[in-house]
């Protein structure tokens, strides 16, 4: 049996975040690589990311080579792409070793049985923006924008980018954002009695709630303000909400 506990963690947005939190994500992932047997990191651990076949954003190397860390030291890691590091390919697979997954996916954790999705465009609402998911994935948008100049692309992405007014507490839609993500993964739990969990990021607010005897919803919330974290101890026990410390 494991004796270590999984690690989930979402919403780090760097590159959109101040130095002093990319600083303490890398002191997170260095206690990770020490205690924990997997890491998975559900979406938005970048404010952008896209892979180009030959560059690779310079803002995220030190980021990076604490993942590459993390792998080395024996513990796997899986991503699953949120709405703003969707396009994640082969350097991260590859170069860094991490598993790649485009969620919603089922993902087995410590011996639990989860379902795994970032939380954007999940259930059956929100028609415009999975309307724009589906064509900013599609291979013919992705080779456009492969095309501009790396310089390019990352500014336009950040100018649409609403990082810094939910830093600044200006996410008003969050909880609407958050009840909606939790309804569906209620219902998930419900008609699927052979998941144990359902794990979800995007709303930016942290939560753990008890659909049935034993089965979870959890929300591992973000790194904006709060620092959050989520540890699934070994053997099955309930799910616990941490908070990393700040400088």
């Amino acid at each position: 049996m494991e004796t270590k506990p999984v690690y989930v963690v979402s919403d780090v947005h760097l590159g959109g975040v101040p130095p002093a939190t990319e600083r303490a994500f890398r002191r997170f992932l260095d206690y990770v690589a020490e205690h924990a047997s997997f890491l998975l990191i559900n979406g938005d651990l970048f404010d952008f990311w896209f892979e180009y076949r030959h560059v690779i954003m310079a803002e995220h190397y030190r980021a990076l080579a604490k993942l590459k860390d993390v792998v080395e030291a024996g513990v796997p890691i899986a991503f699953v792409g949120g709405n703003h590091d969707g396009w994640a390919g082969p350097f991260l697979r590859d170069e860094i070793g991490i598993a790649l997954h485009e969620g919603p996916v089922e993902l087995n954790l410590g011996g639990r049985r989860a379902l795994v999705a970032h939380g954007d465009g999940v259930g059956s609402g929100d028609l415009k923006y999975r309307a724009l998911k589906w064509t900013i994935r599609n291979r013919l948008f992705t080779g456009a924008f492969r095309v501009i100049h790396p310089d390019v692309g990352t500014r336009i992405a950040m100018l649409a980018s609403s990082t810094e007014d939910k830093a600044e507490g200006g996410d008003k839609r969050g909880k609407n954002r958050a009840a909606f993500i939790r309804r569906w993964a209620e219902g998930e739990l419900r008609a699927r009695p052979e998941i144990d969990l359902v794990l979800a990021g995007h709303a930016h607010v942290a939560s753990i709630t008890e659909v049935e005897r034993g089965r979870y919803y959890v929300n591992s919330g973000d790194w904006l303000r709060t620092f959050d974290y989520v540890v699934l101890p070994p053997g099955g026990g309930p799910p616990e909400l941490r908070h990393w410390p700040a400088e």
